[in-house]
């Protein structure tokens, strides 16, 4: 009987561990960390071959075949104005990665320079509440904390809502011309 007892002791320990426990992919933009929760990535690939599509924002780089997949390539430096807008033929030139983000509406490419990691935090390492002043063009609760990992700070972001509907919209009509 003390067996039994012992072994869901151990259970529920693990089940807390793992409950305080979150996973993330983090990549650079500029000279800051970010992260996105583990579940928001599909997957990172190598950027293919972009094509610019007509009226759409400089932050969209235009579209990219994926897997088969026609995919929105989106630049989050340009988005919240980290660097300078780049044209297509030069993000085409830079070795680029791509975090191909998918939801039950929507498939996104992220453009990042440097391969992303892969990084299991507490929870208590996560600061929740962050006062900061936003860009009233994008969603104010898009931060979802802020990581402190000794002198590291890791600017958590749901991707879902650093573009607004209208831009998800834009994203999807770009990727239906070229399907």
């Amino acid at each position: 009987m003390a067996n039994t007892k012992e072994l869901k002791d151990d259970k529920s320990e693990e089940k807390e561990q793992f409950q305080e426990t979150q996973q993330l992919i983090v990549f650079k933009q500029g000279a800051e960390e970010y992260g996105l929760h583990i579940d928001q990535i599909k997957e990172v690939v190598l950027t293919p071959n972009i094509t610019k599509m007509p009226q759409t924002p400089n932050f969209v780089k235009g579209v990219a075949n994926i897997r088969g997949n026609i995919i929105g390539i989106v630049d989050l430096e340009e988005k919240f104005g980290i660097k300078e807008a780049t044209t297509t033929a030069e993000a085409n030139k830079a070795n680029n990665y791509t975090l191909v983000i998918a939801s039950d509406e929507y498939k996104v490419g992220l453009l990042v320079t440097e391969v992303p990691n892969t990084l299991t935090v507490k929870s208590e390492s996560i600061e929740q509440s962050v006062n900061i002043v936003h860009d009233n063009n994008v969603e104010a609760d898009y931060i979802q904390g802020i990581v402190k990992l000794d002198s590291r700070l890791i600017i958590m972001i749901d991707i879902f809502k650093v573009l607004n509907e209208d831009e998800f919209e834009n994203l999807a009509t770009a990727q239906d011309a070229t399907a």
